[in-house]
């Protein structure tokens, strides 16, 4: 599937040869569109699965408790999944997140912490998430951003070990970052802010909307040819910058938005850990606002527009899930597909004077989480009802709760067990200590045990007699300095001298700023350029530092020690 619209016809061709020749059927179990009514469960050798995945997304969602962001075909979803209140991403950059999740591996074992190497190459031979389903007789197929493109997977989204048929990236993706956004002055700049109306647009669309049309191709192949698929499908939005249909915009008044309820560098904040925001500062309409760096806060009218901008991207995309999600409905695969909705991290809106991700705030490395089971997260519908009937975001609509809520630390390093139990393959075995020369075992842990069906001591085969740790969700991010510098967002591998490692429990996060040798990998426990530690109960938004508090100095250690193992 290469760049444009629609497959090229010699992908086309070789797509529908695979599928004819492979004998990929639905399990005995599945359900099909004309099934009566005793219809049951799926086998897990007839699960589909639809892993959907958002760029830049915090969960600012109805179904995580929003009242202000408007996600009713998000909310729906998750009112028939199970939705996990707090996952992690493990570095909040793309690049190192996306690797980190679909290898099952940490960033110190992937070695990536920037975009500049592939870690085939750079650290290890590892089988990823659709690698293994593509080896175990699924079509795996990449819609959209995926993989980060570029060096970090091989400049082909790790096309041929990853996907079926090469992935497929809209043709309008190019003009992401060109001047196509209108200024008040009439002219076209490379703004952050950039409502637009489409039909304006190069090509007539946006990279989204094109993604969108090309997966819901992809489900009625997968109809005719009644194959089992790994369909992977990856939104840009709300990546900056915001370009998103103009008309969203109308859901989100003005005076609507408010400041973010931290909007001050906390005073007991290292330097280290502040991130300075350097990508937006790029932006034509921010660098015309003349923000001195690091520390300079942006005016408060700007700060209202960009939060607003954020919300109607994430409107845009709920819209164009929906439409997604309304299509696993028309083609008869809502029963018998595992639908994965997450993101590769979050991202700051105000929160402590920052903005974007780069840092181990929570509201950086937070995610939403959602897994859709059919029969097990809700019951099997009857064919002719419908799962996932579109809603239109303009229209009023009530938010449905969401049925499971999880409460323990979960990490995206763990969608890859995660995925391979709900659909009935081996559970990839835990790696060990040194796992560079191992190209199948994960370094999450499934979290299926956490799934209602599973609580009350009915934990799957895989799991029975093996030790769990406690629900822990550990991040990190590299600095180039211990005080904010222009590169201090995304320093390059060569440039980082201190590693920021970040223990989040239920009650407590501990972070610890390390030094750290690129040149071999290794990190210095013994020198601590700075640490951090807040309680979530008295300390929810982690305002007040209290890592050298003298009352509870006594604490430090032993809450941080796990970290030094």
């Amino acid at each position: 599937m290469g760049r444009g619209r629609s497959l090229p016809r010699a992908a086309a061709l070789r797509l529908a040869g695979l599928l004819c020749t492979a004998g990929i059927l639905l399990g005995p179990g599945a359900a099909a569109t004309g099934m009566g009514e005793g219809f049951r469960r799926p086998s897990g050798d007839g699960m589909n699965v639809l892993f959907i995945v958002s760029d830049d997304l915090r969960p600012a969602l109805g179904c995580y408790g929003d009242l202000v962001v408007k996600s009713p075909n998000i909310d729906q979803l998750a009112s028939r999944s199970v939705v996990f209140q707090n996952a992690f991403a493990q570095q909040a950059v793309c690049a190192p997140s996306r690797v980190s999740f679909l290898t099952g591996r940490r960033p110190d074992t992937t070695r990536l912490y920037d975009v500049h190497s592939y870690w085939r190459v750079h650290a290890g031979n590892y089988s990823t998430l659709p690698q293994y389903f593509k080896e175990n007789g699924y079509t795996t197929m990449s819609v959209g951003k995926v993989f980060h493109p570029g060096i970090s997977s091989n400049h082909s989204d790790d096309y041929p070990y990853s996907w079926s048929v090469p992935p497929f990236h809209p043709s309008s993706e190019k003009y992401e970052n060109t001047k196509v956004c209108k200024g008040k002055d009439g002219q076209l700049h490379a703004n952050l802010l950039c409502p637009v109306d489409v039909a304006e647009m190069p090509e007539g669309t946006l990279p989204d909307i094109q993604s969108t049309e090309e997966a819901i191709r992809l489900l009625k192949m997968m109809k005719e040819n009644n194959s089992k698929f790994f369909l992977a499908v990856g939104y840009h939005k709300p990546h900056i910058p915001f370009r998103y249909p103009q008309e969203f915009l109308k859901l989100y008044p003005m005076e609507s938005i408010t400041l973010a309820p931290d909007p001050d560098v906390p005073k007991g904040l290292p330097s280290v850990a502040y991130n300075p925001w350097t990508d937006i500062r790029h932006r034509d309409d921010v660098q015309a606002l003349n923000i001195s760096f690091p520390y300079g806060p942006i005016p408060e009218d700007f700060q209202r527009q960009i939060r607003q901008n954020y919300f109607a991207s994430v409107s845009y995309l709920d819209m164009l899930v929906g439409k997604l999600l309304n299509a696993l409905d028309d083609t008869g695969f809502s029963n018998n597909t595992i639908v994965v909705f997450t993101a590769d991290h979050g991202w700051s809106l105000g929160e402590h004077g920052e903005w974007a991700k780069y840092s181990n705030f929570d509201i950086a490395t937070r995610v939403p989480l959602m897994f859709y089971v059919p029969g097990m997260t809700a019951p099997l519908s009857h064919p002719r009802d419908r799962l996932f009937p579109f809603i239109d975001l303009f229209a009023q609509v009530s938010k449905p709760l969401p049925q499971g809520e999880p409460k323990e630390m979960v990490e995206l390093v763990s969608l890859f067990p995660t995925l391979a139990e709900l659909a009935g393959l081996s559970v990839p075995p835990p790696c060990p200590k040194t796992s560079f020369r191992i190209s199948l075992c994960t370094e999450g842990q499934s979290m299926v045990r956490y799934f209602p069906s599973a609580k009350g001591g009915h934990e799957s085969s895989d799991d029975e007699g093996k030790p769990h740790r406690p629900p822990i969700a550990f991040s990190q991010y590299p600095r180039p300095s211990d005080t904010p510098q222009l590169n201090s967002d995304l320093p390059l591998l060569k440039d980082i001298r201190v590693m920021g490692y970040s223990m989040r429990t239920a009650y407590y996060r501990c972070t610890l700023w390390l030094g750290f040798n690129p040149s071999n990998f290794s990190v210095d426990w013994n020198d601590v350029h700075a640490g951090e530690l807040y309680f979530a109960e008295s300390d929810p938004n982690q305002d007040h530092n209290i890592y050298r508090s003298k009352t509870h100095g006594h604490l430090t250690k032993k809450l941080c020690r796990i970290l030094e193992h």
